[in-house]
This record gives structure tokens, C-alpha cells and sequence, in this order.
């Protein structure tokens, strides 16, 4: 069903006959099954072995050789030879040209396995209502129309239409598919908008996303290839390898020279045909054959035999090379296109930016006395790992942040309202989360306020392992108050509380909009001295005007937080409980961007190559976070420069064109639009690199000339690129790319070395043959001098180091 998401819910529910309350039949589920096909992604056929190596032959240079061989053995077996000698010349030959094919099928195998990646983002199993019971099924067996339940931590095993909500919210988190940077918020209404992108349809749970808040009842509505994992499915099936910018190259090489040999060849037949009939050759059907021999040792000449394996080898001293730069390439011509690069179009999020929500900004009131009122404080870091530090508004650095009785509140209300958990997983190395990122944001901010009382502290968590350093303060604030019952988010109420106990004492936590603490507050907690003051309008309007700036200017994610103290013996919380609140601060989040970028961004523009950042969040965060980076300082605004897809789709042709050429943002995108973004800037000879980590950037990874993936990213783009950023840094990028322009360098240089020296031999037996002197050099001759004489010292130049200057130069065409 293609329009499930402009539906009510009971329109859904009639269009597959079923009822809420009982699920499918087994009569409907074997129908439907016959119908709309089973719920797996199918396997692909791959390509023949035999079919691989006979495409390592299809190159016209390559088959001038072949050709060279066949006469070469056919015209010794006229003349009567026998035994080694008549073998040894196309022996020698076709032992080059399997040498030559042997490197590219094992290139060619290591491709392709993107599709079957796609398979690991399909669920195992799912809770089914059918005949009126639920039971839990593989997730193959779903079919459209059948009654699921999901709850946090499942892994939506179908498309489906949500029809209801078993608790306050439901939140899912689509990065994968999407790229935005937070969990979307699921909705039972049907949407309205007019060429709905998968972010306008909040009503529908994709395949392959996961639920991190919430529990709710949906129905299935596409399975399959007719997923939105399908379709990514099929958009990769639907892309071609574009040949590289070197391939095409030396195909046009290999044309011209290809005809240029032919030309030698007949002349030389031409020019000599007066001397078939002379004694020494025993007649004039020998001496076309002889003359022929010659045309053939020519042919060899002519051909530089040795250029495949040192092309092969340059490209693989690049390859190890890159490497040691974290730059692992998964296909040998891509590291030279790298060169050639134009445009490079990035993912924003987990490529520019982290992907790891983390606070940047706490804003508390100091007193109500002594001015200014507000004070506010910038945190560092920018991953889940507990380690950063928290300074002032004049940059100055806190020691002891936990003595400030605010920021203490901040921590402690951080690390008890709240469902996250944050962990080290040490085969990764690295800090993970479980839950909401901005929850999880709160957690990393506790570890890094720290604990009160301990002055060593610092210095103590630091001798901690990082498996217990992860949560370290918050299960100390978890251990110190016990919860004792939890109100969970709602919509209308935009917020949540917890009751906890401590020291015969009762005392609620409570996080959420920013609107709707304040407005629900009628104290505030001092920083300085730790008083709870009544809040004025005065200090209600600065606290609104800071909400405003973080929210607006800054587009940072705010959160507010507060406390009451209970009567004792309270055991549950109601919604007239969040009332005559003590408001203790806010803080404003957002996922940073990552500090390599700039400079990266920096040396871009100076090599003459344009950067457009693609994203699936919304316009003004993603504006602020390219203004963050700094990428765009050179632009005065956005207007002509920052579209959406839905903007830049209504646009007739040439403004597309023209939009094209000046573009620098493009928001609220689907992966179709990525590959649509890449095929049009193809159109106009753009060489266009794709960076990307999820599975939305699969088919645009694939499509581009040549794909970045991220080594944190899904294995599904992986798999689709011919290139992994194995440190996720965008400035590994540019490196690759000063590589890649060396090693072009470097070819030329080598390619031009070799055709001077095969340019002699083809004079030297010209010559000759014109003047009628007997042979100078035989074909097995040439073959040593191209490949052994001729090629290691063409080897040796492809060692040759990169310019000083190459990052400076434009891209060549």
C-alpha cells in the first residue's frame, strides 16, 4: 500500500480487511502471502567467475596482443617450426595478459557484498496478533495486514501504519534511513503534505529503524523489496559502475594507439610489397609472410605490455600509502579519481558532525541581588566519552565544577531523570549508548560536573577503568536516591518526572521543554549561594531570552530542569504533582561538529573543490551547524546556496542547473535524492565524490564516482563504497586526495617514459624494414625490453612523492 501515510487509520485497516482486535486469519495470511510476496530482501545473482575474467579481456590493446599471438603461432607453424620455439612467443605473451587479468578479477570479487549487508538491518522476529492471540514469529513470516507490537529496543520488522498508541509517546530512531541527527516522535494522524520525503511520515515505522521510547500497535503495510529498504535495495541494483576518470583515459589511449599500430602495420606491408619476390625469401607468398612477422613484432613494439602491472603497482603503493593515512580503498581505480574530484557532496551527520548529542551550554541564575543575573557556561567534548571540561562565561576553566550547588542540582537531576544508559564497549574502543542521545547527552554531562566533597577527584576518575569510568557519578547519584516512581513524558505536558528518597527526605526530579518548566516554576535555585528565591517576571524574561538565543541563533536542543521537595511517604506522582516547581538551570545540546572539519573544509576551496553538505535534518539546524564549522564563512547567507529537496524538486530545469552550480546545502533529503544529486552534477562533468555512514547512503555511494564511507558506519555503506574513512575524519579526505593527484602525477609521468622508449622500437624496426635490412629485433626481444628493461624504471617513478603545491592547483579536467 503506497499511501498508507495519507490514510486514517480505519481507511488502512478496511483496505486489508482486518480487524485491530484479532489480527489476520490463517485463510488471510496464506492469501496475502500469495499476493504481496514473503517479507525478505531477495538474494542477488552474482557474476560468473568465467564471466569476470573474460571482462579483464575486453580492452582493445589487450586484444591487438591476443591477436599478435594467434598469427604469431599460426604463421610458426607455416613455416614449419616445432617444439619450444614455436610456442615461446604467444606463450610469452598470453603469460603477460593472465597476469594482467589475474590482478583485476581479484579487485573485481572484493565488490558486491552491499546487497547482502542490506539483510542484517532486517529484524529476526516480531509480536504478531493473528486469530485473535499474539505470538511471536520469525520476521519472514509477516504479512501485509497483519497486527504488530513494538516497544524500546525492537527493530521494526516491516513498513508499517501505526493504528495505536500503548503508551504517552513512541520514539524511533531512523538515522540509518533518514540521517537525522535525533529520534522522531510517531503519530497515529494521517499526513497531509503534499510529495511526503519519509521524514513527513510520522505515522509509518520503517524497516530496519528502532524504537528507543515507547509502545505501540501497528500494521503491516509493505514487506519486502516494498520497503523503504527495498527500495535502497533496488536503487543500488539499478546503479552501474561509471568507469574512473584513469580507466577512461587510458581506454582513449589504448584507441588512439590502437589505430596508430594499424597504420604502421599496412604501411609497412605497402612499402615492401616490391621486395616479396626477393631470392632470399624463397618466393612471394614467404615474403608477404615475412613481411608480416614484421608487422607483428611491430604490433609488440608499439604495445607497452608492461603498463597494466605498473598502473597496478602505483595504484597499490597509493593504496599502502593511504592506508598509513587511515584511508582504506577498496577498489584500486578509486584512488586515483580521488585526484580528479570536483565536488565532494558530505553527509552532515557522522561525517561533519559527530553524531553524538553532547551539552555545549548550561545556563543557571547566580542571584537575584548582584548583577548580571544569569550566568552561563560552555562544556568540551563532543563524543559520549566521559572527558571534557566545563569553564565560565570569561573561558576561565571550573576545577571542582560540583561545588556550584547548580550545576550539583544539574548533575544529579541529569543522571536520575532518566532512562538511557551509557556504557564502554571495548572491542570498538569507544562509548555507546542505549536509549534517547539527548538523554544519554545527560549522563555524559554528570561524569563531567563530577561529585562534591572530593578534592582529588578529577585526578581519581582518571585512575578508573573505562568500563566503570562510564557511569561512574551517575550510579553514585542512583545509589544515594532511591526512585520510587516515574511519570513518563507526555506530548501535551512535554516533560517527565521522577520521586526518589534520600535521608528519610522526598524529593522530585523533573526535565523537559524549557516552556514548560518555566511555566510550571515558581522559585529558582541560586548558584552562588545555593538559595531558593521566588522567580520574578524580571528573571523570567532573561531565562526566556537565553531559551530564544540557545534555541534560535545557536539552534542548540534545550532542556530544562527543576526539583520539589515532596511531603514524606508520597509513593506514586500525578500530574498535578508538576506544579511550584525550583527551577535549577538549562541546558542546550546539539550534535557537534567535528573540530578537524574546518580546516579540512579550508584546503577544499583552495584545490578548486566544492563541498555541498547533504542532510536528512532541517534547514536552520543544519545552516547553523555549517556555520559552526566555519565551511561558509565566505558566504554573506544562505539564500540560493541552502535548499531542500521538496524546494529544489519545484524548480523548472535550468534553475536546477543553475541551482546546481551554486549549491551548498541540501536538506530534509530521502536516499533517492542523494543518488538524484550525484547523477545531475555527473550531467554537468563534475567528478563527484560521496561521503556517507548509513544506509540511505548506500545507493548515492555507489552512483558517485567515488564513495566514502565512514568506518563507523553501517556495513551496507561500506560494502557500496570504493573507499572507508577507517577514523570517520572528513581531513583524511583531502589527504586522499593530494594522493590521489600524486599518483596521477606520477602515471603520467611513467606512461609517457614508456611510450619514448616503445616509440624507438617502432622506429628502429620501421626503418628497417623500409630500408630492407634483415630483422633487427625479435618479438620476444621487445617483450623483455617493455617489460623488464623498460618497466622497473617505471616502476621506480610511480615511488615518486607527492608536490609541495599539489593541494593548490584546480582539478584538472
Amino acid at each position: 500500500m503506497e499511501d498508507a501515510y495519507a490514510r486514517s487509520v480505519t481507511e488502512v485497516l478496511d483496505f486489508f480487511e482486518v480487524d485491530p482486535a484479532k489480527g489476520l486469519s490463517e485463510d488471510q495470511v496464506a492469501r496475502h502471502a500469495r499476493v504481496y510476496g514473503k517479507n525478505v530482501l531477495p538474494e542477488e545473482r552474482r557474476t560468473p567467475f568465467w564471466k569476470l575474467v573474460l571482462k579483464q579481456f575486453d580492452d582493445l590493446l589487450v586484444k591487438i596482443l591476443i591477436a599478435a599471438a594467434v598469427i604469431s603461432f599460426i604463421l610458426a607453424l607455416i613455416d614449419g617450426e616445432t617444439g619450444l620455439m614455436a610456442f615461446l612467443e604467444p606463450s610469452v605473451i598470453l603469460m603477460i595478459l593472465a597476469a594482467n587479468a589475474a590482478v583485476g578479477v581479484i579487485t573485481e570479487t572484493n565488490a558486491e557484498k552491499a546487497l547482502e549487508e542490506l539483510r542484517a538491518y532486517q529484524a529476526d522476529i516480531a509480536t504478531v496478533l493473528r486469530n485473535g492471540c499474539f505470538s511471536i514469529l520469525p520476521a519472514t513470516e509477516l504479512v501485509p495486514g497483519d497486527i504488530v507490537d513494538v516497544s524500546v529496543g525492537c527493530k521494526i520488522p516491516a513498513d508499517m501504519r501505526m493504528v495505536e498508541m500503548l503508551s504517552n509517546q513512541l520514539r524511533v530512531d531512523q538515522a540509518i534511513l533518514t540521517g537525522e541527527s535525533c529520534s522522531v516522535e510517531k503519530e497515529l494522524e494521517s499526513t497531509k503534505a503534499t510529495n511526503a520525503v519519509y521524514q513527513d511520515k510520522t505515522n509509518i515505522l520503517f524497516s530496519g529503524t528502532v524504537v528507543v521510547a515507547g509502545r505501540a500497535r501497528a500494521v503491516v503495510v509493505g514487506v519486502g523489496t516494498n520497503t523503504a529498504m527495498g527500495s535502497i535495495r533496488d536503487s543500488m541494483l539499478q546503479t552501474d559502475d561509471e568507469a574512473t576518470p584513469l580507466k577512461k583515459k587510458l581506454d582513449e589511449f589504448g584507441t588512439f594507439l590502437a589505430k596508430v599500430i594499424a597504420g604502421i602495420c599496412v604501411l609497412v606491408w605497402i612499402v615492401n610489397i616490391g621486395h616479396f619476390r626477393d631470392p632470399a625469401h624463397g618466393g612471394f607468398l614467404r615474403g608477404a609472410i615475412h613481411y608480416f612477422k614484421i608487422a607483428v613484432a611491430l604490433a609488440v613494439a608499439a604495445i607497452p605490455e608492461g603498463l597494466p602491472a605498473v598502473v597496478t603497482t602505483c595504484l597499490a603503493l597509493g593504496t599502502k600509502r593511504m592506508a598509513r593515512l587511515n584511508a582504506i580503498v577498496r577498489s584500486l581505480p578509486s584512488v586515483e579519481t580521488l585526484g580528479c574530484t570536483t565536488v565532494i557532496c558530505s553527509d552532515k551527520t557522522g561525517t561533519l558532525t559527530t553524531n553524538m548529542m553532547s551539552v555545549s551550554k548550561v545556563c543557571v541564575v547566580r542571584s537575584v541581588e548582584r548583577g548580571p543575573v544569569v550566568s552561563e557556561y560552555s562544556v568540551s567534548g563532543t563524543t559520549y566519552a566521559p572527558e571534557g571540561i566545563i569553564f565560565d562565561s570569561t573561558g576561565m576553566k571550573l576545577e571542582f565544577p560540583a561545588q556550584l550547588p547548580c550545576l550539583l542540582h544539574i548533575a544529579m537531576c541529569s543522571a536520575l531523570c532518566n532512562e538511557s544508559v551509557l556504557q564502554y564497549n571495548p572491542d570498538k574502543g569507544n562509548y555507546e549508548k542505549i536509549g534517547e542521545s539527548t538523554e544519554v547527552a545527560l549522563r555524559v554531562l554528570t561524569e563531567k560536573v563530577g561529585l562534591p566533597g572530593f578534592d582529588s577527584l578529577p585526578s581519581a576518575l582518571n585512575m578508573l577503568s573505562r568500563h566503570e569510568r562510564a557511569s561512574y557519578c551517575n550510579h553514585y547519584w542512583e545509589n544515594q536516591f532511591k526512585k520510587i516512581s516515574v511519570l513518563d513524558f507526555s506530548r501535551d505536558r512535554k516533560m517527565m518526572s521522577v520521586i526518589c528518597s534520600r535521608k528519610q527526605r522526598h524529593i522530585m526530579f523533573s526535565k523537559g521543554a524549557p516552556e514548560s518548566i518555566l511555566s510550571r516554576s515558581t522559585n529558582i535555585l541560586c548558584n552562588d549561594d545555593g538559595q531558593t528565591v521566588p522567580l520574578t517576571a524580571d528573571i523570567r524574561a532573561e531565562l526566556e531570552s537565553r531559551f530564544h538565543s540557545f534555541a534560535g541563533k545557536e539552534t542548540l536542543r534545550c532542556l530544562a530542569l527543576a526539583l520539589k521537595w515532596m511531603p514524606m511517604g508520597q509513593q506514586t506522582l500525578s500530574f498535578d504533582d508538576e506544579k511550584d516547581l525550583t527551577f535549577i538551570g538549562l541546558v542546550g545540546m546539539l550534535d557537534p561538529p567535528r573540530e578537524e572539519v574546518r580546516n579540512a573544509m579550508l584546503s577544499c576551496m583552495t584545490a578548486g573543490i566544492r563541498v555541498i553538505v547533504v542532510t536528512g535534518d532541517n534547514k536552520s539546524t543544519a545552516e547553523s551547524i555549517c556555520q559552526k564549522i566555519g565551511a561558509f564563512d565566505h558566504l554573506v547567507d544562505f539564500s540560493g546556496r541552502s535548499f531542500t529537496a521538496t524546494e529544489f524538486e519545484e524548480l523548472p530545469a535550468l534553475q536546477q542547473t543553475l541551482a546546481l552550480q551554486r549549491m551548498a546545502l541540501f536538506t530534509r533529503v530521502e536516499p533517492s535524492h542523494k543518488r538524484m544529486l550525484v547523477e545531475a552534477l555527473q550531467h554537468q562533468n563534475e567528478v563527484v565524490a560521496m561521503t556517507g555512514d548509513g544506509v540511505n547512503d548506500a545507493p548515492a555511494l555507489k552512483k558517485a564516482d567515488i564513495g566514502i564511507a565512514m568506518g563507523s558506519g553501517t556495513a551496507v555503506a561500506k560494502s557500496a563504497a570504493d573507499m572507508v574513512l577507517a577514523d570517520d575524519n572528513f581531513a583524511t579526505i583531502v589527504a586522499a586526495v593530494a594522493e590521489g593527484r600524486a599518483i596521477y602525477n606520477n602515471t603520467k609521468q611513467f606512461i609517457r617514459y614508456m611510450i619514448s622508449s616503445n616509440i624507438g622500437e617502432v622506429v628502429c624496426i620501421f626503418v628497417a624494414a623500409v630500408l630492407g635490412i634483415p630483422d633487427t629485433l625479435a618479438p620476444v626481444q621487445l617483450l623483455w625490453v617493455n617489460l623488464v628493461t623498460d618497466g622497473l624504471p617505471a616502476t621506480a617513478i610511480g615511488f615518486n612523492k607527492q608536490d609541495s603545491d599539489v593541494m593548490k592547483a584546480k582539478p584538472r579536467k
